[in-house]
Formats: C-alpha cells, sequence, structure tokens
C-alpha cells in the first residue's frame, strides 16, 4: 500500500477522533460519537497492518519474520473480552471497569517501550556493541515506560478502593511526599543514564529498575487519595494513560497513536481541571491533601432531629406537584434504581408535573456516571440539567427528590466555614419547598461529614432500599 495513502488514512482517522470526541460532549450523541471514533480506530488499524510489510523490510530487510496470526489472536480474545464485559459489567460497576481499562492502556504502553527497548537498544548492543537509538527514541521509551507503569498500578489502586478490595480511606504516612520525589528522582537519574550511555553494562538493570520505580510510584501516587476524589482520580488515570500512548506514538514512530494519545491525555486533562473546579479544590490538594476518608475532621456539629416519612406520605406531596426534581447520587447506582426512577418520572408528568434530573459533575465514582445510568434507563437528555442551569430555578422547584447522593446536595459546602467541603459548589436542594432523600440510613457520604440537609425543616427522610421506595411511590400512582 501506497505509504502516501497509509497517512491519509491516518488524518482520515484522527479527523474522525476529533469529531466523536466532540459528539461525546453532549448526551444526546455520546453514542453515535462512540461510533464515529471506533471507525476512525478501524479505519487507523487497517492503514496499519497494510503498512507493516513496508515497516518490516525498512527495519529487519525482510517481511518474513510478520506474525499475522498472534496478532489476530490478540485482537480477538480482545475482542471477546471486551463484548462481555460491556455485556455483563453492571452499570455499578463501570467505575471499576474504567479505572481498569485504564490500567491495561498504560500497561500496554509500558510494553511498547519495554519491546522496543530491547530490540533497538540491546539486541543491537550485543550484536554490534552499538545502538541505532537516537536520545529522543531513549526518552521517549522512558516517558512511555514510567507514565504506563504509574498508570497501570495507579488504576488497580483505584480499581482495589473502589472495589472495596481495599478501604477507601487514603493511605497516609509521615515523609510520603518526600518518598514519592526520591521515587521521581531515581526513575529520572535511571533515564539520564540510560540515555547518557545506553552500551554500559549496567544500563539493563537501570531499565528494570525504572519499571519497577513506575509502578511503585503509581500505588503511592493513588493511596493517598481517598473516596471522595476517585472522579478526579479516574479522570487523572485517563488523561495519563493518553499521554502513555502518545509517547509510545513517538517510539514506534506512529502518526495516529501519536495523536490519539495526544486527544485522550488532553481531554482528560481538561475533564480533571473540570473535576476540581466542582469540588472547588486544586489538583495539588486532591492529589497530596489525603482528604477523602470517612473521618474527615472539621465543620460544625449538627443539632436537630432528622424527620421520617413513608412512601404514602410523600405520594400525597408528589400527587400534588407542579415541578419534580431528582438529584441522582451513587446510591442510585449501588440499588440499581435508575429504571423505577424514570418510570415515576414519567408518572408525575402525566400527572401534569414538570419533571428534571439534576446532575452534579462529581456524582457517582465517575465523571459522567450519573449521566450514563440515567441514559442506560432510557431517560430524556432534555431532562438531564447541570447544576449551574437548575440551581437558580431550585426555590421554584415543589419537590427535590434525592436519591442516594450525599455529599454534592450537603449544604455546609455552602454555609458552614469550617467545613472541610466548604466552597465546593453543590446542587442547592434545601432550597426547594419540600425534599425527599432517599437513603438507608443516616450514614455519611465520601467525605466522612454530617449532612445539614438531613435535619432541614423542609426535608423528609425515606430510609429504605432507594429502588424499593420509588416502587412503592410507582404503585401508589398506579393504584
Amino acid at each position: 500500500m501506497n505509504a502516501g495513502l497509509i497517512e491519509l488514512s491516518y488524518i482520515v482517522a484522527a479527523i474522525l477522533f476529533i469529531f466523536g470526541l466532540k459528539m461525546m460532549s453532549s448526551p444526546a450523541t455520546a453514542r453515535k460519537g462512540n461510533f464515529v471514533s471506533f471507525v476512525g480506530m478501524l479505519i487507523a488499524i487497517v492503514a496499519t497492518f497494510l503498512y507493516l510489510p513496508q515497516l518490516a523490510e525498512a527495519k529487519l530487510g525482510t517481511v518474513t519474520d510478520l506474525h499475522y496470526d498472534w496478532i489476530a489472536y490478540g485482537m480477538i480474545a480482545g475482542t471477546i473480552i471486551g463484548l462481555l464485559a460491556a455485556r455483563l459489567i453492571a452499570m455499578t460497576s463501570m467505575p471499576e471497569m474504567v479505572a481498569l481499562l485504564n490500567g491495561f492502556g498504560g500497561i500496554s504502553s509500558l510494553l511498547v517501550g519495554w519491546a522496543v527497548y530491547q530490540y533497538d537498544v540491546v539486541a543491537t548492543i550485543a550484536i554490534k556493541n552499538s545502538t541505532s537509538a537516537d536520545t529522543l527514541t531513549l526518552a521517549t521509551i522512558f516517558l512511555s515506560v514510567l507514565i504506563g507503569g504509574v498508570t497501570f498500578s495507579g488504576s488497580l489502586i483505584a480499581w482495589a478502593k473502589l472495589k472495596e478490595v481495599i478501604g477507601g480511606k487514603p493511605t497516609v504516612f509521615p515523609g510520603q511526599h518526600i518518598l514519592n520525589i526520591l521515587l521521581v528522582a531515581g526513575a529520572v537519574t535511571c533515564a539520564v543514564m540510560i540515555t547518557k550511555d545506553p552500551t554500559a553494562d549496567i544500563a539493563n538493570y537501570l531499565f528494570w529498575g525504572a519499571i519497577g520505580i513506575s509502578v511503585v510510584l503509581g500505588v503511592f501516587a493513588v493511596i493517598p487519595i481517598g473516596g471522595a476524589d476517585m472522579p478526579v482520580v479516574i479522570s487523572l488515570m485517563n488523561s495519563y494513560s493518553g499521554l502513555a500512548a502518545c509517547a509510545a506514538g513517538f517510539v514506534v514512530k506512529n502518526n495516529i497513536l501519536i495523536v490519539s494519545g495526544a486527544l485522550v491525555g488532553a481531554s482528560g486533562v481538561i475533564l480533571t481541571v473540570i473535576m476540581c473546579k466542582a469540588m472547588n479544590r486544586s489538583l495539588s490538594n486532591v492529589l497530596f491533601s489525603g482528604f477523602g476518608g470517612a473521618s474527615s475532621s472539621g465543620g460544625k456539629a449538627v443539632e436537630g432531629e432528622a424527620k421520617a416519612a413513608s412512601p404514602e406520605d410523600a405520594y400525597y406531596v408528589l400527587e400534588s406537584a407542579s415541578s419534580v426534581v431528582f438529584v441522582p447520587g451513587y446510591g442510585l447506582a449501588v440499588a440499581q434504581a435508575q429504571h423505577v426512577a424514570r418510570e415515576l418520572g414519567e408518572l408525575l408528568e402525566e400527572n401534569g408535573a414538570e419533571v428534571s434530573y439534576a446532575i452534579h459533575p462529581v456524582a457517582g465514582r465517575m465523571p459522567g456516571h450519573m449521566n450514563v445510568l440515567l441514559a442506560e434507563a432510557n431517560v430524556s437528555y432534555d431532562q438531564l440539567i447541570e447544576m449551574d442551569d437548575i440551581n437558580p430555578n431550585i426555590e421554584n422547584i415543589d419537590v427535590a427528590i434525592v436519591v442516594g447522593a450525599n455529599d454534592v446536595v450537603n449544604p455546609a459546602a455552602r454555609d458552614d466555614e469550617t467545613s472541610p467541603i466548604y466552597g465546593m459548589p453543590i446542587i442547592n436542594v434545601d432550597k426547594a419547598r419540600t425534599v425527599y432523600v432517599l437513603k438507608r440510613g443516616m450514614g455519611m457520604g465520601f467525605a466522612g461529614i454530617q449532612n445539614p440537609l438531613f435535619f432541614k425543616e423542609n426535608t423528609r427522610m425515606i430510609f429504605g432500599d432507594a429502588k424499593g421506595t420509588i416502587q412503592s411511590l410507582v404503585d401508589e400512582f398506579k393504584n
């Protein structure tokens, strides 16, 4: 295949990636954007396959060493695993799945860097006592290994915290930041020594040391981050995986890998900034503060008595309401209540109420978690309202139904300057005329602080499984 035509295919693929990414910014076009990006990746893969003989001939002088069968086996295995994961993994486990996918992206970039290092450096030195790898190639190999290793181990720790394999509390100890700095310094030292003299006897050991340091660094970078900050960790690791892929693209001199990695890395950074802004915190505060455990201190003591209500009590208020807003949180995902929530919303609309769903940017355990859940339940995209759009009108809402949300509706973030989450933008549900909070109990959210909302005069707590509670309301309307 003509090299110019292959590069043209890469340009088409890159354009499709950009359009697909743009379409994913809206729930109404996200699925089409996903398909457009898939087509772009398919074009890129086919073009790369057709380009392989030319690459092999330029590098090896022959094309007999190409093993398309192994490539095919990997593609088939990956396709089967991907299809099974997409079909079988529950929506409640989507954050964990995303964390793993980020990790797989990191380890693949690490392996690419390792493979090129073994062939272009170690093997050629053994044969010729020299290497053709220039400083740029060695630097990008190191970057793909370092960023890939950090992404892989960091994503595994994020997965373990989300899956509750390990505790979600921050793990901090004296000298932790100094240890991280020493690890980074050690990795950079290995890179400099390898780049300066790749033929040295110690170079290969330094390379393995850099791999080990990157993996350890990923662990120590994520363990001090608590559950409240997991959405930021997910988006940050997504960015890292893109940057690692971009570095791997420079390693293998593949333009489309460079472009796609840069797109993922840049979009991940932007999303991370948005997540931090939504919590009124800096990225350094998220990464180094150790905030987000189940025992955060600070904030005024909450006094008062929570007032309980039954689904039957709530029905009479909802039956006469002209406007109702649902505010979902991670509890909605745990209870798998998105479908029955949509059903209740439809019944309320039939009863004459205006229904909407207010989405906080960091509700759930990954960016866009609530949007994905509600879209999966076929909630109309027009009903999904962002926090900044719902807050100016919240005082005119008759009923706000909080389903499993906690920190993102905590008035302490607005009213209590001593609170650890003070300044974090929230959905001001406490200003609605009536608030129903659906929770299993009075437990704290990821931030580990009490929520004054539960004790407000206009708030009623409906304890129990959210899905069962909403189903009871549905039954009341149907009967």
